[in-house]
């Protein structure tokens, strides 16, 4: 299969590997939820050619997952912007944030902490069922055809 092919499987996994399956895009996405926004911080921050962050932006924005804002007239100069559906990441970031936490960080231990602004608590990514609020691993899941 090709990967341009993805997007047509009907599989939502394929679909949004089609979006977001880059290497180059994660990272993007990171530094998105890091408060990054400006072309030339992606291209400090991640060190790869400008034809690279060009690409990867303009699918997430041709995607809905980004919108440019002008934040300069003369020259006319745009920041990228996380829309609701680009928001909707965030668990998948965090999933893979622990995921590097756990199997990754070595002795050193994890280099960020998430704290929740709310409570103020220190936190860690924990998935749960959406109706009886209990932790959800691999083990408990079962799958059935939609149609």
């Amino acid at each position: 299969m090709r990967w341009t092919d993805l997007a047509e499987q009907d599989c939502s996994v394929a679909r949004t590997v089609a979006v977001i399956g880059d290497r180059w895009t994660l990272m993007i996405l990171r530094d998105l939820f890091l408060g990054v926004r400006r072309f030339e911080d992606f291209e400090r921050r991640l060190g790869i050619s400008r034809s690279i962050i060009a690409e990867r932006l303009k699918t997430l924005v041709d995607e809905g997952v980004l919108r440019r804002e002008a934040y300069q007239d003369r020259p006319v100069r745009h920041e990228y912007r996380l829309t609701d559906k680009g928001l909707a990441l965030h668990p998948v970031v965090m999933a893979i944030v622990r995921w590097g936490d756990v199997h990754c960080a070595g002795e050193a231990g994890p280099p960020l902490i998430h704290r929740h602004k709310a409570c103020g608590c220190d936190f860690h990514v924990v998935q749960t069922c959406s109706e009886c609020g209990e932790a959800v691993a691999a083990r408990d899941v079962e799958v059935r055809p939609a149609r």
